[in-house]
C-alpha cells in the first residue's frame, strides 16, 4: 500500500496528465514523453522523501548528474529538462510551488545539428524499389511522395483523413502537434499519386469501424502505424543502396532543405512545417560549400575584381 508521500506523487501524476491532455491538448505520444520525464522525477522524489513542491534546483542538478553517469545522450538530457520545466510550470499554476526550479537548470549544449538530407535522386531511388503492381507497395510509394512533397510529420501522415484532402485547391488541411491546424500545398504529381492510391487500392479495402476516414489503411482495414512507416522506409533505403540513416523525418528534413536552399521565405517554410518558433526552422539554413562559394563569387566585389 502506498504511503502518504507516494499518494501525493500519484495525485500530482493524475493532475499533470489531465493538464497535458485537456488544457495543453497534446497528442498521445507527447503526453507519454512528458510522463516518462515525470516518472524519473517521481522516483527521485520518493527515494529522497521529497514532495514535488520541496524539490529545488540543487535536487534537479543531482538527479541530472546521476542520469548523466548512465551515459544518456545530450538530446535526452535536454528533453528531460524541458519535461521538468513543463511539470513545474503546471505546479505553479496549481499554486503548489512558488517558483519553477527547472528554469534555473541550464540546457546542455547540443552543438549545431545538421540533419541527414536525402537528395531528389535518393528519393527516386527509394521509390523505384516499390513494385507498384502490389497494393501495399503502391500505397507506400504514395506515402513517400506525400512525406517528401508536403514535409509532414509521420504522425500527421498516418493520421491524415480523406476529409483533409482538397483536390481542387491542391492542398491538405493538416492537424499537427497540440491539435494545431495548418494548410499545406500539395504538388500535382503527389496529388495524382494520392488520388490513384485512393481510387485503385484503398477502394478495395473494407475499413474497420472508426477507421473509415483514414487515408492510408493496411490490409486489415485499420490505419497505418508510425512504426510501419519507419520499417518500410528503412527496408526500401537498404534496397536502394542508400547508406544514410533514413526515416520519415529524413523526408521532412529534405523537403525543408530543398525549399530554403532554393530561396524560399523562412516564414513560409515555418508555416508549412508547423513550427511554433522560427528558430526551429532555421536549422534548415545550413549551406553546402558550393552554395557558399557561388554566393561569394556573385556578391563580393573582390571576387568579381579578381575574376575568381
Amino acid at each position: 500500500m502506498k504511503d502518504e508521500l507516494e499518494q501525493t506523487w500519484a495525485r500530482h501524476e493524475r493532475g499533470y496528465t489531465a493538464y497535458l491532455n485537456l488544457e495543453r491538448g497534446l497528442q498521445d505520444n507527447s503526453v507519454k514523453a512528458y510522463m516518462a520525464d515525470f516518472a524519473h522525477l517521481e522516483h527521485y522524489g520518493v527515494e529522497a522523501r521529497l514532495e514535488p513542491a520541496e524539490i529545488t534546483v540543487d535536487h534537479l542538478r543531482q538527479l541530472l548528474l546521476d542520469m548523466q553517469q548512465t551515459g544518456i545522450a545530450v538530446t535526452t538530457q535536454c528533453r528531460l529538462i524541458s519535461g521538468w520545466r513543463m511539470f513545474f510550470k503546471w505546479l505553479e499554476l496549481e499554486a503548489d510551488a512558488a517558483d519553477n526550479p527547472a528554469e534555473l537548470l541550464p540546457m546542455p549544449s547540443r552543438g549545431r545539428h545538421l540533419p541527414d538530407v536525402l537528395s531528389d535522386a535518393d528519393i527516386s531511388a527509394i521509390q523505384a524499389t516499390f513494385d507498384l503492381s502490389q497494393p501495399d507497395q503502391a500505397r507506400n510509394h504514395a506515402m513517400v511522395e506525400v512525406l517528401y512533397c508536403c514535409g509532414l510529420r509521420v504522425s500527421e501522415l498516418v493520421g491524415m483523413k480523406l476529409s483533409n484532402i482538397y483536390p481542387d485547391e491542391q492542398g491538405l488541411h493538416i492537424v499537427g502537434k497540440g491539435d494545431k491546424e495548418r494548410w499545406v500545398p500539395i504538388a500535382p504529381h503527389a496529388l495524382d499519386l494520392l488520388s490513384l492510391y485512393i481510387d485503385t487500392v484503398r477502394c478495395h479495402i473494407q475499413p474497420k469501424r472508426g477507421e473509415e476516414n483514414y487515408v492510408f489503411l493496411n490490409r486489415l482495414g485499420t490505419h497505418i502505424s508510425r512504426s510501419y512507416v519507419f520499417m518500410f522506409l528503412k527496408e526500401a533505403a537498404h534496397k536502394a543502396g542508400i547508406a544514410k540513416r533514413v526515416s520519415p523525418h529524413s523526408l521532412r528534413h529534405s523537403f525543408a532543405t530543398e525549399l530554403v536552399q532554393n530561396g524560399a521565405d523562412l516564414r513560409a517554410v515555418q508555416e508549412m512545417l508547423g513550427h511554433e518558433s522560427i528558430t526551429t526552422t532555421e536549422i534548415y539554413t545550413h549551406l553546402t560549400p558550393d552554395i557558399l562559394r557561388s554566393t561569394i563569387t556573385a556578391c563580393h566585389p573582390h571576387y568579381r575584381k579578381d575574376g575568381v
